[in-house]
């Protein structure tokens, strides 16, 4: 990868600050990563106010340099990128606290934050300092566009042929309108400015009512979420439907036609969007955290459940994975350590949390399979990263039957048994007999020091605890 040229002084002076940083192995730079309503804004403060109250409010037992008060706590520094928004914790934290509680509003763009990290190392020595510390990168970004990551490896004519807008009988009523005009439109006829863009919009809708609906696979994501590219012509394409002519007499046909007009636009948009955007932020991570919305997605349904399985499986094929050594460090860095969590583990009891785990494992078998391989460590995990419920036992005749407590999203207290979680792939038989109604929950109210949350440090521990010996 390429070093950004400095332009100024103080940027020359930056960089090699960071890049003296990285060779001392001093430097992280982690990734949340989840696709939508997976939790990455609740993550990212969660983990920043754990580690801002370590040694004083936190609970992190099952991070050793907290549990044994060597972790002195973080500061936010300035960001490195004065381009990029910072990370917006004051207002997510604000959020929390107000009366009533809410959750913190969803990421819309890019944004990132710098934690200096200072705490005493656990074996002394004349190469240490009696403190040590670690700069840690925080970055966030719309899970909509990690959507588009898989499109670098297709071309137009294959995305057409993979017929996104097809998979599953549901999926396809909510794209039925759009096809309908879409099949009318013959590829090699001079393209219509206007019609393009109207049917553009069209899929775009499809796509958002797609997303309303509880689907996950949908690109492009930035249709989703198009922030400045709003109107764009870049955004008005589509795939073409039923495509049955071959792929040498479609790309002959003149430039001004519709197929050549959309396959244009596609690989602008592979270009000038999408490869950007991988290669200014992703290839530059150290570390990651992938969040599914496990429960989200039982609770939506058999072909929903599926279509997560579908994009995390495509997802994590974009990204680079394999061992670090100096050099990488400096010159191309690659994720050395991944961790897969199942998020919103405090809408289950706590006695489901393996079954949590134990589903996810499945539905990223293959994936996980080939990290393994590459002797790339992989944990997963179920957390929740900000805890809006406390359990709870009911009494039933005899029997203790655990339950939670909480607040909906109406606002009604409630005590609820929300139903057991599948410990493998549910089959038709299963959603026939048992549906999932995991029920959403407000914050916990009174917030003000450290934030409740179940398992935050243990994936604190995974991900940077390494780096805190």
């Amino acid at each position: 990868m390429a070093m950004p040229t400095p332009t100024t002084p103080g940027a020359l002076s930056r960089e090699l600050g960071n890049l003296l940083e990285r060779g001392r192995d001093r430097q992280l730079r982690l990734a949340v990563t989840g696709l939508s309503r997976a939790g990455k804004t609740a993550f990212l403060t969660s983990l920043v106010n754990q580690l801002r109250h370590a040694g004083v409010e936190a609970r992190l037992d099952l991070l050793p340099a907290a549990r044994d008060g060597r972790l002195l706590g973080a500061q936010r520094l300035n960001q490195p990128d004065l381009g990029v928004p910072r990370f917006p914790y004051d207002p997510a934290m604000q959020a929390l606290s107000d009366t009533p509680p809410r959750w913190p509003e969803p990421t819309r763009g890019i944004s990132e934050l710098r934690l200096a990290l200072r705490y005493r190392p656990a074996r002394g020595g004349w190469l240490r300092t009696s403190v040590s510390h670690l700069t840690l990168d925080l970055f966030d970004y719309p899970g909509e566009w990690l959507l588009d990551l898989p499109l670098l490896d297709q071309d137009y004519y294959q995305w057409c042929q993979s017929r996104p807008y097809a998979r599953g009988e549901q999926r396809q009523a909510i794209f039925s309108e759009w096809l309908a005009a879409a099949e009318a439109l013959d590829p090699a006829e001079e393209a219509s400015e206007a019609v393009l863009a109207e049917l553009a919009e069209a899929y775009a809708a499809g796509l958002k009512r797609a997303r309303q609906l509880g689907f996950s696979h949908l690109q492009p994501g930035r249709f989703l979420l198009p922030g400045e590219l709003e109107g764009a012509p870049v955004l008005q394409f589509f795939p073409l439907p039923y495509l049955d002519q071959p792929r040498e007499a479609l790309e002959a046909l003149p430039d001004n036609s519709v197929y050549a007009t959309l396959a244009a636009r596609f690989r602008y948009y592979q270009k000038q969007v999408v490869q950007p955007f991988y290669r200014d932020h992703f290839r530059r991570f150290d570390r990651q955290i992938i969040l599914v919305d496990v429960l989200g997605a039982l609770n939506a349904g058999p072909e929903r459940f599926e279509d997560l399985s579908r994009a995390l499986g495509e997802l994590m094929q974009s990204f680079s994975y394999g061992n670090r050594h100096l050099l990488n460090r400096l010159l191309a860095p690659r994720i050395d350590r991944l961790a897969v969590a199942a998020t919103k583990a405090d809408h289950v009891t706590p006695e489901q949390h393996d079954n949590l785990v134990a589903l996810l494992n499945t539905m990223l078998k293959e994936p996980l399979k080939d990290l393994r391989f590459a002797n790339v460590p992989v944990k997963a995990m179920s957390l929740a990263a900000i805890r809006a419920t406390r359990t709870r036992e009911v009494r039933q005749g005899r029997e203790r039957l655990p339950a939670l407590r909480g607040t909906d999203l109406e606002g009604e207290e409630t005590l609820v048994y929300p139903g057991d979680v599948p410990a493998s792939l549910p089959d038709a038989a299963f959603w026939q007999r048992q549906g999932f109604d995991f029920a959403n929950f407000r914050p916990l109210p009174g917030t003000t020091g450290a934030l409740p949350h179940i398992r935050m440090d243990a994936a604190i521990d995974w991900l940077i605890g390494d780096k805190l010996t």
